[in-house]
């Protein structure tokens, strides 16, 4: 049966669109928090990602949260979407590609990354992939071509864009290049019946497509940027400020997570999150935790460095996506409430 998508031509003001949250709808609402009472909140509300765990699910089952909860209210497919959430008060964090979250900000939204949480390195990273027959090999012959990918306006296409940009397509040129949103269990299918030329695949889905065979890669992120950070979790100014013990609490248990990942057998880390996708009892399918390799994350503990969002304030800025001096990088993270990796 044909996978569903929905088809997006690409464009600046469609990129700019997805993020389009104007101050006034995020200013009403970033208080999730306990409404002044001194009494600091303890349940988390988030969204999941069917098949999959989460960092913050990790270091729950881990005993790594102390005496806080998750809430799981739903799953999500988009960065850009769980971290509007997150802005809005329908969750208390969420997780985004840096350059999504540059823009939120940057529409006056009022949010702080706290800890990286997934990033591209030579085992983890996100690919660009055609059938083994395309007659697609360079950046020129993605003219006119479908690319599928989970979301607009974040990771995948501000990749693609790079790398077309880098290997001297015009814009006008790029701009031909067509962006599909694909859910990612949808896009090997979707690939292999011809319904786009180009499937943006990453961690295990990708791993068990290339297991299958038949596809090839046309680039890959780590190739254009080496190992990277690329996303982080963002909770509310206000929610911190509320809540301070909460978010050292989460921040410290997701990087001792991501510590304990990278330094725990990869048969043992995938014996866990096989158990805890189990226990949970979503009617999820396991089979792809077996291709998990890593997180990705590039820092100790996930702590944040100026690098990964500098690159996308000026690549924003550059486009003319966000107003160039709006935002640094200091004004986008903190590092204060993770203390892991300190010294």
């Amino acid at each position: 049966m044909p996978a569903a998508f929905t088809s997006t031509r690409t464009s600046r003001r469609q990129f700019l669109t997805l993020l389009g949250i104007s101050a006034a709808a995020v200013s009403c609402g970033t208080a999730t928090a306990n409404g002044g009472s001194a009494k600091q909140v303890t349940t988390l509300k988030y969204q999941g990602s069917v098949g999959a765990v989460l960092l913050p699910e990790l270091a729950a089952d881990l005993g790594y949260l102390g005496g806080l909860t998750l809430d799981w209210v739903g799953n999500t497919i988009s960065g850009p979407q769980d971290i509007q959430s997150a802005a809005t008060g329908q969750t208390h964090f969420g997780g985004a590609f840096n350059g999504a979250i540059v823009k939120l900000a940057a529409s006056k939204a009022q949010i702080q990354s706290v800890i990286s949480y997934y990033g591209s390195d030579k085992d983890t990273y996100l690919g660009y992939y055609v059938l083994d027959d395309s007659p697609i090999r360079s950046p020129r012959d993605l003219i006119g071509k479908k690319v599928g990918m989970n979301t607009l306006g974040a990771h995948a296409q501000a990749l693609l864009e790079i790398y077309l940009e880098r290997n001297g397509l015009s814009k006008a040129e790029a701009a031909k290049v067509e962006s599909l949103v694909v859910p990612p269990v949808n896009t090997e299918q979707t690939l292999r019946q011809k319904q786009i030329e180009v499937g943006v695949l990453s961690g295990v889905l990708r791993d068990k497509a290339l297991a299958t065979g038949g596809i090839r890669p046309l680039f890959k992120d780590f190739e254009l940027l080496g190992a990277f950070s690329a996303g982080s979790y963002v909770m509310t100014r206000r929610f911190i400020k509320e809540n301070p013990d909460t978010v050292r609490t989460f921040t410290t248990g997701v990087a001792k997570a991501i510590e304990w990942s990278r330094n725990t057998p990869r048969e043992e880390v995938i014996a866990r999150m096989t158990e805890i996708v189990k226990k949970r009892g979503r009617n999820e399918d396991t089979s792809t935790l077996q291709y998990w390799r890593s997180y990705g994350v590039a820092e100790t503990g996930g702590r944040i460095a100026d690098k990964e969002f500098q690159l996308w304030i000026d690549w924003l800025g550059e486009r003319g996506e966000v107003k160039k001096g709006l935002l640094k990088p200091a004004d986008l993270y903190t590092n204060e409430f993770n203390d892991q990796g300190k010294g």
